[in-house]
């Protein structure tokens, strides 16, 4: 089974316990806001990979965190066309490169974005550019390590005043947590039956 119909078919199935945040008070954000990220899976043959990004140190928002290329969805767009989008504006990356898979779990955020993530495949070696103004670094983690539920780990802290549970990865230098990993954690839940 090629990658791509292995994950077309786990994105078509139902999947149990998927993390949605679900100790946020909706009355918190009555308006929630709907935002779309990327995730593009390097195509390679023995040990795809996934692109992630750390944003810009000097970030008014989430600043130096890992994350998905993305961001709001603009009026007049889906969550696939805003996800294209923003991975063009942040890393270069051509929507023409990009081979869709589809769209999974939308996952809310603490701050209230609605988050729909879109994966597609994208060839290997592309000459991608960081755009310095949000993206500080651009790197690629091996698919096998992301989706390693043994590097998956749930934390607790207090945040608003009150206990909030999330997801964190570690992964060489880089802290993978929050809304990035959680959309990491229920893309392993949907990859495994």
């Amino acid at each position: 089974m090629s990658l791509y119909d292995r994950l077309a078919a786990a994105l078509a199935r139902p999947a149990p316990d998927l993390t949605r945040a679900a100790d946020l008070d909706p009355h918190e954000w009555p308006e929630a806001r709907p935002a779309a990220v990327l995730v593009p899976v390097v195509e390679r043959a023995h040990d795809p990979g996934i692109l992630l990004t750390r944003r810009n140190a000097a970030m008014r928002t989430h600043a130096g965190q890992v994350s998905f290329p993305g961001g709001r969805i603009d009026p007049g767009e889906d969550a696939v066309a805003a996800a294209l989008r923003e991975a063009e504006e942040e890393i270069a990356l051509p929507r023409a490169d990009v081979r869709l898979v589809g769209a999974f779990d939308a996952y809310v955020t603490g701050t209230g974005y609605v988050v729909t993530p879109v994966l597609g495949l994208v060839p290997p070696d592309l000459p991608l550019v960081p755009n310095p103004a949000e993206v500080e670094q651009l790197f690629e983690v091996p698919m096998r390590v992301l989706l390693d539920p043994a590097r998956q780990r749930e934390e607790e802290s207090a945040w608003r005043g009150r206990q909030r549970r999330y997801w964190r990865i570690h992964y060489r230098d880089y802290d993978i947590w929050g809304a990035t990993a959680a959309m990491i954690v229920n893309l392993t839940r949907r990859l495994t039956p």
